[in-house]
Protein backbone atom coordinates (compact mmCIF):
# COMPACT_ATOMS: atom_id res chain seq x y z
CA UNK A 1 0.00 0.00 0.00
CA UNK A 2 2.82 2.48 0.89
CA UNK A 3 4.75 1.49 -2.39
CA UNK A 4 1.21 1.85 -4.50
CA UNK A 5 1.39 5.86 -3.01
CA UNK A 6 5.16 6.54 -3.82
CA UNK A 7 4.45 5.27 -6.88
CA UNK A 8 1.33 7.30 -7.58
CA UNK A 9 2.93 10.40 -6.31
CA UNK A 10 6.04 9.82 -8.58
CA UNK A 11 3.65 9.29 -11.56
CA UNK A 12 1.59 12.43 -11.09
CA UNK A 13 4.57 14.70 -10.24
CA UNK A 14 5.62 13.25 -13.60
CA UNK A 15 2.87 14.23 -15.46
CA UNK A 16 2.66 17.73 -14.26
CA UNK A 17 6.11 17.82 -15.67
CA UNK A 18 5.44 16.22 -18.97
CA UNK A 19 2.24 18.71 -18.89
CA UNK A 20 4.54 22.05 -18.40
CA UNK A 21 7.45 20.64 -20.84
CA UNK A 22 4.54 20.06 -23.86
CA UNK A 23 3.41 23.54 -23.01
CA UNK A 24 6.57 24.98 -22.61
CA UNK A 25 6.82 26.36 -19.17
CA UNK A 26 8.98 25.50 -15.95
CA UNK A 27 7.59 26.00 -12.67
CA UNK A 28 9.47 29.40 -12.78
CA UNK A 29 8.78 30.53 -16.03
CA UNK A 30 5.58 32.75 -14.53
CA UNK A 31 8.34 35.26 -13.73
CA UNK A 32 11.63 35.70 -15.62
CA UNK A 33 14.28 37.84 -14.72
CA UNK A 34 14.80 40.87 -16.86
CA UNK A 35 17.83 40.13 -19.76
CA UNK A 36 19.05 43.13 -21.07
CA UNK A 37 18.00 42.10 -24.46
CA UNK A 38 14.48 42.51 -23.51
CA UNK A 39 15.22 45.69 -20.92
CA UNK A 40 16.66 47.14 -24.01
CA UNK A 41 13.92 46.60 -26.35
CA UNK A 42 11.38 48.30 -24.37
CA UNK A 43 10.64 52.02 -25.08
CA UNK A 44 9.56 54.00 -21.91
CA UNK A 45 5.86 53.95 -22.89
CA UNK A 46 5.99 50.66 -22.91
CA UNK A 47 8.00 50.47 -19.59
CA UNK A 48 5.32 52.95 -17.99
CA UNK A 49 2.95 50.32 -19.24
CA UNK A 50 4.24 47.69 -17.44
CA UNK A 51 3.76 49.78 -14.33
CA UNK A 52 -0.03 50.50 -15.21
CA UNK A 53 -0.54 46.85 -15.60
CA UNK A 54 1.54 45.81 -12.93
CA UNK A 55 -0.71 48.02 -10.71
CA UNK A 56 -3.94 46.55 -11.75
CA UNK A 57 -2.82 43.14 -10.78
CA UNK A 58 -2.12 44.49 -7.44
CA UNK A 59 -5.82 46.05 -7.15
CA UNK A 60 -7.19 42.91 -8.24
CA UNK A 61 -5.02 40.39 -5.69
CA UNK A 62 -3.42 38.61 -8.94
CA UNK A 63 -0.27 39.65 -8.77
CA UNK A 64 2.31 37.18 -11.18
CA UNK A 65 3.85 34.15 -9.96
CA UNK A 66 7.43 34.63 -8.87
CA UNK A 67 9.94 31.70 -8.05
CA UNK A 68 12.34 34.54 -5.56
CA UNK A 69 14.99 31.80 -5.11
CA UNK A 70 14.89 31.42 -8.82
CA UNK A 71 15.03 35.21 -9.82
CA UNK A 72 17.93 36.00 -7.29
CA UNK A 73 19.84 33.24 -8.86
CA UNK A 74 19.61 34.59 -12.33
CA UNK A 75 20.24 38.15 -11.30
CA UNK A 76 23.09 37.39 -9.27
CA UNK A 77 25.88 37.84 -12.30
CA UNK A 78 23.93 41.22 -13.56
CA UNK A 79 20.86 43.12 -13.07
CA UNK A 80 18.56 45.06 -16.04
CA UNK A 81 16.31 47.46 -14.16
CA UNK A 82 13.47 49.03 -16.82
CA UNK A 83 12.89 52.07 -14.52
CA UNK A 84 14.65 53.72 -11.37
CA UNK A 85 12.04 55.14 -8.40
CA UNK A 86 11.96 57.61 -5.91
CA UNK A 87 9.65 56.42 -3.36
CA UNK A 88 8.62 57.23 0.23
CA UNK A 89 10.04 55.03 3.26
CA UNK A 90 6.49 54.70 4.06
CA UNK A 91 6.14 51.08 5.45
CA UNK A 92 2.87 50.58 3.76
CA UNK A 93 3.98 51.96 0.21
CA UNK A 94 6.30 49.47 -0.96
CA UNK A 95 6.54 49.89 -4.62
CA UNK A 96 7.85 46.25 -5.77
CA UNK A 97 4.76 45.41 -4.58
CA UNK A 98 2.63 47.71 -5.77
CA UNK A 99 3.67 47.35 -9.12
CA UNK A 100 3.98 43.96 -8.80
CA UNK A 101 7.51 43.65 -9.64
CA UNK A 102 10.42 41.60 -9.05
CA UNK A 103 13.78 41.35 -8.17
CA UNK A 104 15.82 42.75 -10.72
CA UNK A 105 12.95 44.71 -12.23
CA UNK A 106 13.29 48.40 -11.34
CA UNK A 107 15.85 50.37 -9.18
CA UNK A 108 13.89 51.56 -5.76
CA UNK A 109 15.90 54.87 -3.84
CA UNK A 110 13.23 55.14 -1.14
CA UNK A 111 13.67 58.16 1.31
CA UNK A 112 11.19 59.83 3.95
CA UNK A 113 8.91 62.56 1.70
CA UNK A 114 10.86 60.89 -1.25
CA UNK A 115 13.53 64.03 -1.22
CA UNK A 116 15.24 63.88 -4.76
CA UNK A 117 18.88 65.39 -3.43
CA UNK A 118 21.74 65.43 -5.20
CA UNK A 119 22.72 61.53 -3.78
CA UNK A 120 19.27 60.11 -5.06
CA UNK A 121 20.10 62.10 -7.99
CA UNK A 122 23.38 60.38 -8.20
CA UNK A 123 21.91 57.09 -7.93
CA UNK A 124 19.36 57.88 -10.99
CA UNK A 125 22.04 58.68 -13.27
CA UNK A 126 23.80 55.72 -12.72
CA UNK A 127 20.36 53.78 -13.58
CA UNK A 128 19.76 55.28 -16.52
CA UNK A 129 23.11 56.44 -17.89
CA UNK A 130 25.38 53.72 -16.89
CA UNK A 131 22.77 50.93 -16.54
CA UNK A 132 19.97 51.46 -19.31
CA UNK A 133 17.30 52.01 -17.31
CA UNK A 134 14.26 53.63 -19.09
CA UNK A 135 11.84 55.50 -16.78
CA UNK A 136 12.58 57.59 -13.75
CA UNK A 137 9.33 57.81 -11.79
CA UNK A 138 8.66 59.67 -8.64
CA UNK A 139 6.43 57.77 -6.71
CA UNK A 140 4.48 60.32 -3.69
CA UNK A 141 1.76 59.03 -1.29
CA UNK A 142 -1.52 59.95 0.69
CA UNK A 143 -1.21 60.00 4.37
CA UNK A 144 2.39 60.90 4.24
CA UNK A 145 3.84 61.22 7.48
CA UNK A 146 7.10 63.64 6.17
CA UNK A 147 4.32 66.01 4.08
CA UNK A 148 2.18 66.03 7.81
CA UNK A 149 5.83 67.34 9.06
CA UNK A 150 6.57 69.40 6.92
CA UNK A 151 3.08 71.61 7.43
CA UNK A 152 3.77 71.42 10.91
CA UNK A 153 7.31 72.79 10.78
CA UNK A 154 8.41 69.48 13.00
CA UNK A 155 12.29 70.36 14.44
CA UNK A 156 14.22 67.31 14.93
CA UNK A 157 17.72 66.36 14.46
CA UNK A 158 18.28 65.55 10.79
CA UNK A 159 14.83 65.69 9.89
CA UNK A 160 14.48 69.29 10.38
CA UNK A 161 16.76 69.78 7.19
CA UNK A 162 15.05 67.07 4.84
CA UNK A 163 11.40 68.45 6.16
CA UNK A 164 12.83 71.89 4.59
CA UNK A 165 12.87 70.64 1.23
CA UNK A 166 9.12 69.73 1.12
CA UNK A 167 7.95 72.88 2.30
CA UNK A 168 7.94 74.60 -1.18
CA UNK A 169 5.14 72.65 -2.12
CA UNK A 170 2.87 73.75 0.46
CA UNK A 171 2.05 76.96 -0.79
CA UNK A 172 1.11 76.24 -4.19
CA UNK A 173 -1.15 73.05 -3.05
CA UNK A 174 -4.55 73.82 -3.88
CA UNK A 175 -7.32 72.49 -1.41
CA UNK A 176 -10.75 73.27 0.40
CA UNK A 177 -10.79 73.71 4.23
CA UNK A 178 -7.82 74.12 6.65
CA UNK A 179 -4.27 74.68 5.15
CA UNK A 180 -3.06 71.91 8.51
CA UNK A 181 -1.85 67.88 8.34
CA UNK A 182 -5.38 67.72 10.10
CA UNK A 183 -6.77 68.95 6.81
CA UNK A 184 -6.28 64.85 4.54
CA UNK A 185 -7.30 66.87 1.21
CA UNK A 186 -4.56 69.45 1.83
CA UNK A 187 -1.68 67.04 3.26
CA UNK A 188 -2.87 65.05 -0.21
CA UNK A 189 -2.41 67.88 -2.38
CA UNK A 190 0.86 69.26 -1.00
CA UNK A 191 1.95 66.22 -1.49
CA UNK A 192 1.33 65.59 -4.83
CA UNK A 193 2.40 69.26 -5.61
CA UNK A 194 5.95 67.57 -4.00
CA UNK A 195 6.20 65.33 -6.63
CA UNK A 196 5.60 67.78 -9.85
CA UNK A 197 7.91 70.08 -7.95
CA UNK A 198 10.20 67.26 -7.92
CA UNK A 199 9.55 66.68 -11.22
CA UNK A 200 11.10 70.01 -12.05
CA UNK A 201 14.08 69.80 -9.76
CA UNK A 202 15.22 66.33 -10.89
CA UNK A 203 15.16 68.19 -15.03
CA UNK A 204 16.98 71.49 -13.60
CA UNK A 205 19.54 69.76 -10.92
CA UNK A 206 20.35 66.78 -13.90
CA UNK A 207 21.25 67.77 -17.06
CA UNK A 208 22.46 64.53 -17.45
CA UNK A 209 19.29 62.92 -17.12
CA UNK A 210 17.36 66.11 -18.61
CA UNK A 211 19.53 65.47 -21.80
CA UNK A 212 18.23 61.54 -22.16
CA UNK A 213 14.88 62.60 -21.30
CA UNK A 214 15.08 65.44 -24.62
CA UNK A 215 16.45 62.30 -26.36
CA UNK A 216 13.80 59.85 -26.14
CA UNK A 217 15.71 57.55 -24.05
CA UNK A 218 13.84 58.32 -20.98
CA UNK A 219 10.44 59.45 -19.23
CA UNK A 220 10.54 61.20 -16.02
CA UNK A 221 6.97 60.88 -14.40
CA UNK A 222 5.15 61.54 -11.32
CA UNK A 223 2.46 59.30 -9.57
CA UNK A 224 0.38 59.39 -6.14
CA UNK A 225 0.07 56.15 -4.28
CA UNK A 226 -3.49 55.98 -2.50
CA UNK A 227 -3.05 54.46 0.72
CA UNK A 228 -6.48 53.89 1.07
CA UNK A 229 -7.07 52.47 -2.18
CA UNK A 230 -3.82 50.48 -3.49
CA UNK A 231 -4.03 52.30 -6.84
CA UNK A 232 -1.46 54.47 -8.60
CA UNK A 233 -2.41 57.65 -10.25
CA UNK A 234 0.44 58.06 -12.97
CA UNK A 235 1.19 62.42 -13.15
Amino acid sequence: MCQFHTTRRGFLAVSAATTLGMAGLTPSAHAQALTRAARDAMTPDQVLQAMKDGNKRFLAGKPRERNVLDLQRATASGQYPKAVLLSCIDSRAPAEAILDMGIGDIFNSRIAGNVADEDVLGGMEFACAASGAKVVLVMGHTACGAVKGAIDDVKLGNLTALLGKIKPAIAGAQASGSRDSKNDAFVNAVARRHVELTLEQIRRNSPTLAELERKGSIAIRGSMYRIETGQVEFI
